[in-house]
């Protein structure tokens, strides 16, 4: 038998069911032609897009489905371990040890002989030297050397900004951040009259970088922020639909006007329902 049919029919088989109904999954002559095809390269994307879908049910506390996304979550790091395992590259208890070790050599102040007496930031910056020294091991002596570039992109650039900033390079006022964002908003406007798409393209990226930067010295978390401005949109956008079908029209048969109204008013009915 190619994989233990009893542990994957088993509702109490907890982790090793998982690990189980993967390695079946990934058999070459039973399992599921699908599965067997994928690699890393192409479960990638799934592993993000889960990873956003656990941050979404939270963002909407949506309870009854985190449990679910978290589940599709685990799954993604089951696939990958059982891709590696196949390669023989590492297993899934090498992962666990991994984390494990690292969790206990990250928290000296919980597992080992440091005091828990200090503050959030002294614990961020122990965190940070405890992770310099891991690089420095790993021969990766660069300050941005492992920040991901699969990162999306507003989170790697907060990312890259606040290793810079912690050797020296950044910005001592939000006043130098505010003048380099206009600098960069100008400089867009000049590429856009004047120059190619791929200028235009590069300062548009320039502009984003800046504002990437001001979130990060407001405190504030760009991702989060453009997330939440999404729902927002989204919901005042839904509010023009809603009104439009009320007097049996879409909104391909409306016009800017009459939606921008309806947008005022999404905005009005806000603020009186808050």
């Amino acid at each position: 038998m190619p994989y233990d049919k009893n542990l994957i029919k088993n509702p109490n088989g907890g982790m090793d069911r998982l690990i189980e109904i993967m390695r079946a999954l990934r058999d070459p002559d039973h399992g599921c032609p699908w599965d067997i095809e994928q690699n890393f390269t192409t479960i990638a994307p799934y592993t993000i897009e889960e990873a956003y879908e656990v941050a979404d049910a939270i963002d909407r506390q949506a309870w009854d489905e985190l449990r679910g996304e978290l589940g599709d979550l685990l799954l993604q790091s089951v696939y990958h371990t059982q891709m590696a395992t196949e390669a023989g590259l590492f297993d899934f208890d090498d992962v666990v040890n991994d984390i494990s070790d690292k969790m206990v050599h990250r928290h000296p102040h919980v597992f080992g002989d440091e005091s828990r007496d200090k503050s959030a930031d002294q614990q961020t910056q122990d965190w940070e030297k405890i992770k310099a020294a891991e690089r420095a091991s790993k021969a990766k002596s660069g300050v941005l050397d492992d920040v991901a570039i699969g990162l999306p992109a507003l989170m790697r650039a907060v990312k890259l900004q606040k290793r810079a900033a912690r050797v020296g390079f950044d910005w001592p006022d939000i006043a130098n951040v505010l003048d380099k964002m206009q600098e960069e908003a100008n400089e867009l406007v000049e590429a856009r009259d004047t120059l190619t798409q791929a200028d235009i393209t590069e300062e548009y990226g320039d502009l984003l970088f800046v504002m990437a930067n001001l979130g990060r010295h407001l405190g504030v978390d760009p991702e989060e922020a453009l997330r939440a401005a999404n729902t927002k949109f989204t919901r005042r956008f839904q509010f023009i639909e809603h009104k439009l079908a009320e007097n049996g029209k879409h909104p391909s048969q409306s016009n800017l006007q009459e939606m921008d109204a309806l947008w005022d008013q999404a905005k009005l009915h806000e603020k009186i329902t808050k």
